[in-house]
Order: C-alpha cells, then sequence, then structure tokens
C-alpha cells in the first residue's frame, strides 16, 4: 500500500473534540518514527457537556468518511467521556462494527486505556480526573465494567474562566494531583480526558519515583500505532510508552518551552 512521503507505516486518523486543544499537540509529540497522524473535528451544538459527548459517539461512524480512502493503519476517537456515558457493551459494538466497515481497526481513547493497563498489571486505579462529579460517576462505573477497582479520584481545579475549564488546564495542576494520588495504595494513576495535558506530568513523575502512570492520550497512541484490535494489543514496549522513554526527546523537539520536567 502506497503511503505517501511522510508516514511510511501509514496514518492514525483521530477523531477529536471541536474545541480539545491538546489531543494533537500530544498526539504528534507520541508519534512513532515513520507513522503520521491526520485529524478530523467532531462538532456539536448540544448545550451540556453530557449531551455534546453522546453526540460525539453517535457521529463515529459517520465522521470517520472524512478520511475517505487514506492509507490509515487505524482509526482513533481521542474522547474517553463518551465511551462513559454510552458504556462498555455499546462501546465495543461500536469498535467492531467500524472496525468491519472501514477495514482497520476502530480505537477509542478508554477502550486504548484499558488494554494498556491489562499490560501493566494494573487492577486498583487512582483516577486523575479533569471532569465534573457527574462525569466521574460515570468514569468509575466505566472503569469497574473492566473489571478495575477505583480506590481514589482528584483533579486539577477547573480554569473556570478561560475559553474550556479542561482544555485550557496547565501542567502544574495536573503533577500536583499526581502526587496526591501516588499515596494512595493502587496500582497505577490514570490520566484521564484526552483535553488535560499529561506528557510534562508524567515525565515528572516517572523521575520521581511516583506510581506508575498513564494517560488516555499516551494510550491512545500506543495502540492505534500498532494497527490492530484493542483485544489484540500486545505490550509493544509499554514501559517506554507510560515513562516517556520512547518519546521525550520529540516532545523537547516540537515543545522546547515547556522543558523542565
Amino acid at each position: 500500500m502506497a503511503t505517501g512521503a511522510y508516514a511510511s507505516k501509514g496514518h492514525v486518523g483521530v477523531l477529536t473534540p471541536q474545541a480539545n486543544t491538546t489531543v494533537e499537540a500530544e498526539l504528534w509529540a507520541l508519534l512513532p518514527s515513520g507513522t503520521g497522524l491526520l485529524n478530523a473535528r467532531l462538532t456539536s451544538g448540544k448545550a451540556t457537556i453530557t449531551d455534546r459527548l453522546k453526540d460525539y459517539a453517535d457521529q463515529y461512524e459517520t465522521a470517520c468518511a472524512a478520511f475517505a480512502n487514506a492509507p490509515l493503519v487505524s482509526l482513533a476517537a481521542a474522547c474517553t467521556g463518551a465511551s462513559y456515558l454510552i458504556g462498555k457493551d455499546a462501546e465495543t459494538a461500536l469498535a467492531h462494527r467500524i472496525s468491519h466497515a472501514h477495514g482497520v481497526p476502530f480505537l477509542t481513547a478508554a477502550l486504548a486505556t484499558v488494554a494498556a493497563l491489562r499490560q501493566m498489571n494494573a487492577t486498583r486505579l487512582a483516577l486523575l480526573s479533569p471532569y465534573p462529579d457527574s462525569l466521574n460517576a460515570a468514569s468509575k462505573t466505566y472503569w469497574q465494567s473492566h473489571g478495575f477497582d477505583v480506590i481514589a479520584v482528584a483533579g486539577p481545579a477547573q480554569e473556570t474562566d478561560a475559553f474550556h475549564p479542561i482544555y485550557a488546564m496547565l501542567d502544574d495542576g495536573v503533577t500536583q494531583a499526581y502526587a496526591q494520588l501516588s499515596e494512595t495504595d493502587a496500582d497505577a494513576v490514570v490520566m484521564l480526558g484526552t483535553g488535560m495535558p499529561s506528557l510534562r506530568p508524567l515525565l515528572q513523575g516517572h523521575a520521581r519515583g511516583w506510581m506508575p502512570a498513564i494517560s488516555c492520550n499516551v494510550a491512545l497512541m500506543w495502540a492505534a500505532s500498532q494497527g490492530r484490535a484493542w483485544e489484540a494489543l500486545d505490550c509493544a514496549d509499554i514501559e517506554g510508552w507510560r515513562t516517556g522513554a520512547l518519546w521525550r526527546d520529540r516532545l523537547d523537539m516540537l515543545f522546547p518551552h515547556q522543558t523542565g520536567a
């Protein structure tokens, strides 16, 4: 299959929520050599976050048509909140349906994170969440449906005066919440939400010897770049992904003003 001049291994087609300013930056930093990224925006005029997230999930099947016949290794939905609201069974059925229709694996950020946590042998989770309480409740139910125990939830303060309370967050608050959750007896910290910045906090926590952690964006690129169905993902250097060994240099090159981890 011809893949073009810039992605010898093919592209990941990513569906990103409309105002999310984090996904593309973090996924570009995470891209393995030879893999390209194509992005399409999910849009919704719904008034509440819950209604918008459900609307995004309803759009997944039609939104994938935006990539036409581009040479893809996988399709990925960079949105975790929608997964929590539609639930495990509807999500996995949707992933299988889209994969069959397009002939490449379709993954959600939540399913990718489930697979990554299993590779990390984590069963007890501390959730680092940017969400309001209502979405945290749905998130907890989702992780429990996949067999995990949720033992703690904490998160940074939301930027209520900014353009979006999640997408406007900075690294410091995320890092502080990571430090707090590392004091629990969980197996791993899960950084939820594809709109919350996660790469620098992950690097800082690893350098300081904090509890193992992974973010939904890291899990998504780890999974999507393999070109496999979410149930068939292998370890593929999961330690290098979660610790930043495989992507730190690229992050520093793309975003040098954020160095200091």
